[in-house]
């Protein structure tokens, strides 16, 4: 399409006279052209001046603007340095009225306007880094490089910040670089030689740029948002930038380099750069103390500027004014603050963008979004008009009627339909993102008519967690509101004891009050949980991050299952380059993961059967996401795998997919060499020796404790032999030992084998023999093992109380050894206990009555165990349970009072123990 079919709109010429000269100008354009060359002289006093002055450039650009630029751009490249100068000011000039045009007429959209201004900023700043930069390394002051280094800048890069880093530069806008340049690329002895050239090179740079001569300047160069800009040159090491950001950065910065882009220069050092940034500006856990911190800052801004007060249209300033494009910048860019330590698709540039994304992403509104995205293009529209009167940096609207009529007349329109526009769209901007900044100090309702214990609460100010004054000034905002909460719960002193036992094990406040203030459901939550389960109340104190989750958008949706598990955390560990942060990003995902089955079992979301299968999704989701990993580190000093690898089994528990809260897990590792003696890497070792140390490096992974804590406790005691043989079995040991030599107990723990990591070929040849191998021991053989294995177990271990659920005659251990042994004697592959239950009826180890009851009685059983899990590490004492943790297991064993789960207890044990001993015997007899 050409140019003249591409206008949309038309601006009335301000001073026709004006506008009639620049349209003479011009007699063979297109008529629409003419009108609108008409309207823009008549508006544009710089604009006319460019017409005048670039008149043989612009008439043949409106035949084809993309190849007029094009070719611009391609002109300044080839041109020699001591050109270079004049070249980039004429430049300017033909891509500002050539820009102007194209957003008066609506011929280009916002972002084609602000791109194409910062694509031509870009390339000045590329050229000129490359023309000061040869000309240092002409006189040989940059050691160790040579004269064609100067197209990358020998080492330095300009990073582009604000508005140019987000490629929206308004029309008449300064540019702020950081210039750095990556000292590892020089030698010790030539360090301070380079240094002092490249900081030639880059006050020459923004000399070229910013200087103001008699053809113009190019632009207004900025450097001072480098670290410590008062006393640090103007091009710095990147390891010294990396060691202030790190060490005192502060969330101003952060926010910044949310627009950051390596735009000239060594672009590949650059973007390493920013790479090593990532955690600085990238907080893992979500940040809603970057909130106060933004608010704060636009009340400084505020104050400095003197721009206090309500929207008055003359003078306002359609940027950092109230309702103007600042606060749509500070709100989105706070939102991606937030969050974007979590979910890397926040980590967008543009204001637009971010809106977007942050409305996909589900944490703005869509309306909303859209709202302030409309606005935000309105705004920098009204901006751009600002500053085409006369190429002033300018963002303050008239203060007079005629000022006012020149603008309406650029926006095609009369003064009072545009003052009566912008009076609507500052005001909605406003309204729309003061409350996130600075929300309604009230807190929600009356003080709590409860007498709490005041030598509890007295004490919180001790804690840890209120140490700083930031701390205190955000809890005590939000106190009045969790005490509240705590007294209508159904026993406040007992929920405020576990809160202040929460409150007590924080090691700091600020992030997780101001996430609290954010998200006043989360005070909920917290309440619940303390009123219920105070184990887990202070599991939270140590992991308060977990909370991050609840607010992430699908908290509370369905089960995802163990492949999509898998499938996430493999993504989440491949943004991680470390290995050590890949351990504590899997343990910070795990964690979320684990807090949330919690969360559903304690709100009766789901049922203890679910919950079991849910943890053990999770746990077989860490460990196959997480080998690949164990084996590549390993790999990389001793090699790939010899042979086919290895496959990880998940043994008891775990096979079964049945875990509680506070599960380990049961593993063996199996591999199969097929005959190669030893691996080939820069360090090779022994087959066996080889898969003994990678097994030793999966149980570290999961078991060392990091700065997220542990995964899994693992245990490997079922693998062949136990204690005394290797940690890692061969597939030909593991074969030969099962079908020759495996005692009965080792085929009963085969029963609920399961591979969950590694070869998938090698799983399915141990799935194969554990299928085999099933159905081919004598029942009486089986089950006069059983009964000794039950005998030792009775001597050595007795019941701790009426709510064990796993220990003792008719508990659940003693119930799983029945099972294991019918789907041992019947060959029954399925791994649950009700079908093992199953089996033994089909074997004629017990009735089918028997195994009915015996399955209800160990539902009854499971469900008093999961629930015991989240509240205590310990059996319950039925005398201690109280509250909501008595409510939640009363509900999960469907039971009216203790007493009556006592009794219900004992009537289920009393059948199962008769059931089970009933068959041992007959087998004893037979």
């Amino acid at each position: 399409m050409t140019f003249a079919s591409r206008i949309t709109r038309l601006p009335h010429a301000f001073e026709p006279d004006r506008g009639a000269e620049t349209r003479a100008l011009f007699p063979d354009v297109d008529p629409a052209i003419g009108e609108l060359l008409a309207g823009t002289g008549g508006c544009s006093p710089y604009l006319k001046s460019l017409c005048e002055k670039e008149q043989d450039w612009i008439a043949p650009a409106f035949d084809d603007a993309d190849a007029a630029l094009a070719a611009l751009f391609d002109d300044l490249r080839e041109t020699p340095p001591d050109r270079l100068a004049s070249a980039l000011r004429r430049a300017k000039r033909r891509v500002a009225l050539l820009s102007g045009l194209a957003d008066l007429g609506g011929v280009w959209s916002l972002e084609e306007v602000t791109g194409t201004l910062t694509r031509f900023a870009d390339l000045a700043t590329h050229l000129a880094i490359r023309a000061t930069v040869g000309h240092e390394l002409r006189r040989g002051k940059i050691p160790g490089k040579s004269e064609e280094d100067a197209e990358t800048g020998a080492g330095m890069v300009a990073l582009a910040m604000g508005k140019m880093g987000a490629q929206e530069l308004n029309y008449s806008s300064d540019i702020d670089l950081i210039c750095l340049f990556d000292e590892t690329q020089f030698e010790r002895d030539d360090y301070h030689e380079a240094r002092a050239a490249l900081i030639r090179a880059t006050r020459k740079m923004a000399a070229m740029l910013n200087d103001q001569t008699g053809e113009g300047y190019v632009f207004r160069t900025d450097l001072r948002l480098r670290p410590d800009a008062s006393v640090t040159p103007v091009c710095m090491t990147m390891e010294a930038a990396e060691r202030y950001y790190e060490s005192i950065g502060r969330t101003w910065e952060r926010a910044a380099y949310i627009k950051a882009r390596a735009c000239a220069g060594d672009i590949a050092a650059g973007e390493g750069f920013l790479k090593t940034l990532t955690p600085f500006v990238w907080r893992r856990h979500l940040d809603f103390a970057a909130i106060q911190d933004a608010h704060d800052m636009r009340l400084r801004i505020r104050e400095h500027k003197g721009l206090g007060g309500p929207i008055t249209l003359p003078g306002h300033n359609m940027k950092l004014g109230r309702g103007g494009i600042r606060e749509i910048e500070f709100f989105t860019q706070t939102q991606q603050i937030i969050a974007g330590g979590r979910d890397p698709e926040l980590r967008v540039r543009g204001t637009v963008e971010g809106l977007a994304v942050l409305a996909d992403k589900d944490w703005l509104p869509a309306d909303l979004a859209g709202k302030l995205t409309e606005h935000y293009r309105f705004h920098r529209e009204v901006e751009h008009r600002l500053q085409m009167v006369a190429d002033a940096q300018t963002q303050t609207l008239p203060n007079s009627d005629e000022g006012f009529d020149r603008i309406a007349a650029m926006m095609g329109t009369d003064r009072a339909a545009l003052q009566s526009d912008l009076m609507a769209r500052l005001t909605e901007v406003h309204d729309s993102t003061e409350g996130f900044f600075a929300p309604d100090p009230e807190t929600g309702g009356p003080a709590p008519n409860v007498d709490f214990d005041s030598g509890v609460t007295s004490r919180w100010r001790s804690y840890a967690a209120l140490r700083s004054p930031r701390a205190v000034e955000i809890f005590n905002r939000i106190r009045p509101e969790i005490l509240r909460r705590l007294a209508e719960t159904e026993r406040p002193d007992d929920a405020l004891n576990a809160f202040d036992g929460f409150l007590s094990g924080l090691p700091a406040g600020v992030q997780l009050f101001s996430l609290f203030e954010a998200n006043p459901q989360l005070i909920d939550l917290l309440v619940d949980i303390a009123g219920t389960s105070p184990a887990l109340a202070r599991y939270l104190s140590r992991n308060s991050g977990v909370f991050d989750a609840v607010i992430g958008g699908d908290f509370f949706a369905d089960w995802p299952g163990e492949a999509a598990l898998t499938e996430e955390l493999t993504e989440v560990l491949a943004r991680e380059g470390d290995y050590e942060r890949k351990l504590d990003a899997a343990r910070r995902w795990a964690k979320e993961w684990h807090f949330r089955i919690g969360v559903h079992h304690l709100r009766g979301l789901i049922d203890a059967g679910q919950a079991g299968g849910q943890y053990a999704d999770l746990a077989s989701a860490n460990l196959a996401a997480l080998w690949p990993e164990v084996v590549a580190q390993f790999g990389r000093k001793h090699g790939a795998p010899p042979g086919r690898g290895a496959v990880v089994l998940g043994m008891g528990s775990l096979g079964a997919a049945r875990l509680t809260s506070a599960s380990d897990l049961d593993l063996i590792v199996i591999y199969d060499a097929e005959g190669v003696e030893a691996s080939d890497g820069r360090r090779p070792l022994p087959a066996r020796t080889y898969y003994a140390r990678l097994t030793q490096a999966l149980v570290t992974a999961m078991t060392a404790p990091m700065a997220e804590g542990r995964l899994y406790e693992v245990d490997m005691r079922l693998r062949p032999s136990g204690t005394q043989g290797p940690v890692a079995t061969s597939w030909q040991s593991f074969e030969t030992y099962q079908r020759t030599e495996a005692w009965v107990w080792e085929h009963l723990a085969l029963t609920r084998a399961r591979a969950v990591a590694g070869a998938a070929d090698l799983g399915a040849d141990v799935e194969a023999l554990r299928r085999d191998l099933l159905g081919t021991r004598p029942g009486d053989e089986v089950l006069r093992e059983v009964a000794k294995m039950r005998a030792r177990i009775a001597a050595a271990k007795s019941p701790e109380g009426v709510l064990d659920a796993k220990i003792g005659p008719g508990r659940m251990q003693d119930i799983e050894l029945l099972a294991q042994a019918g789907a041992l004697i019947d060959g029954c592959a399925v791994r649950d206990t009700g079908e093992g239950l199953s089996a033994a009826a089909r074997a004629g180890v017990i009735s089918e009555a028997e195994a009915g009851y015996i399955a209800k009685a160990y539902d009854l059983q499971g469900a008093l165990q999961m629930a015991s899990r989240l509240l205590s590490d310990r059996p319950l004492n039925p005398e201690k349970l109280t509250g909501g943790g008595a409510g939640f297991v009363l509900r999960e064993c469907g039971a009216e009072t203790l007493g009556d789960l006592g009794g219900m207890l004992a009537d289920y044990r009393d059948q199962a123990d008769q059931a089970i001993s009933g068959a041992l015997k007959r087998a004893e007899e037979a």
